[in-house]
């Protein structure tokens, strides 16, 4: 099964567009796991596991794992979902754009190594720097289109000659000329449902992973209002933060299930 047959599925199956986000920040780990050395695997295990009945995916954001030394439980992680959860969508948020052959082994890390279904890159260096993602093409290539954070607009809105600003023409790019296996989908922000409606417009029904709802203050029926495709679905919508953290105590495991199941309602809700 494709990466995009894979989310296609999980949407219809799940009846949710929620991504959820693993951003493991030990500093904010309960205690009763707090201190171990496998403490990453376990918490991000607990948070699969209490959320999985109200999300469409799982999107591991790899700097979380790489700076504690924790690829290995990444990889073990990654594994657990393909086993006890394989119609969840794995998206390895890293981001990774550069050239040829460096090119080649961040998709052989990605695709081989953790065994994603889909990983997120960056297009700024060219069309060149895609083709090693491109090539597996039963794997998603997540593209960055309109980001969340404030400062994307220092370069997102340029605009080119004929006045469209550069995420449009990413979008476009994208559209038109590079998603020929149908493995493309566009990262864009909940922050900017203006934007949002300008990119799906854009790329018609193409999948769009969506940060920004939760801790970044995105409104959840702006979004839905902005991006949803012409079947009612289309977005990844990723909550990461507000529900990883949504208690620190001993109810981690139920708090994090309830948030994340009031987040599911909320977007069916303005659906």
């Amino acid at each position: 099964m494709t990466f995009t047959e894979k989310l296609n599925h999980a949407w219809a199956t799940s009846h949710s567009m929620l991504m959820m986000g693993l951003d493991p920040d030990p500093q904010r780990f309960p205690a009763e796991i707090a201190g171990r050395g496998d403490a990453i695997y376990e918490f991000c295990r607990a948070m699969v596991d209490a959320t999985a009945p109200y999300v469409c995916g799982v999107k591991p954001q790899i700097a979380y794992f790489s700076a504690q030394r924790a690829e290995a439980q990444l990889e073990a992680l990654c594994q657990y979902i393909h086993e006890t959860y394989p119609h969840l969508p794995i998206v390895l948020d890293a981001k990774r754009g550069d050239i040829g052959s460096t090119a080649e082994q961040y998709a052989h890390e990605a695709f081989e190594r953790y065994n994603a279904d889909a990983v997120t890159v960056n297009p700024y260096m060219g069309f060149d720097t895609l083709q090693p993602y491109l090539a597996w093409e039963d794997r998603g290539v997540v593209i960055l289109c309109r980001t969340s954070n404030k400062g994307g607009s220092d370069l997102q809105f340029i605009e080119s000659k004929d006045g469209v600003p550069l995420y449009l023409h990413v979008a476009g790019l994208v559209a038109d000329h590079w998603n020929t296996h149908g493995q493309c989908a566009l990262v864009v922000g909940a922050t900017f449902p203006e934007e949002l409606a300008r990119v799906r417009e854009r790329v018609g029904d193409m999948p769009l992973l969506v940060p920004g709802i939760g801790a970044q203050g995105g409104d959840i029926p702006a979004t839905v209002k902005a991006g949803c495709d012409s079947h009612g679905t289309g977005m990844m919508i990723n909550s990461s933060r507000a529900i990883l953290y949504a208690s620190g105590g001993d109810d981690w495991r139920e708090a994090a299930a309830h948030a994340a199941r009031a987040t599911r309602d909320a977007i069916n809700a303005a659906r």
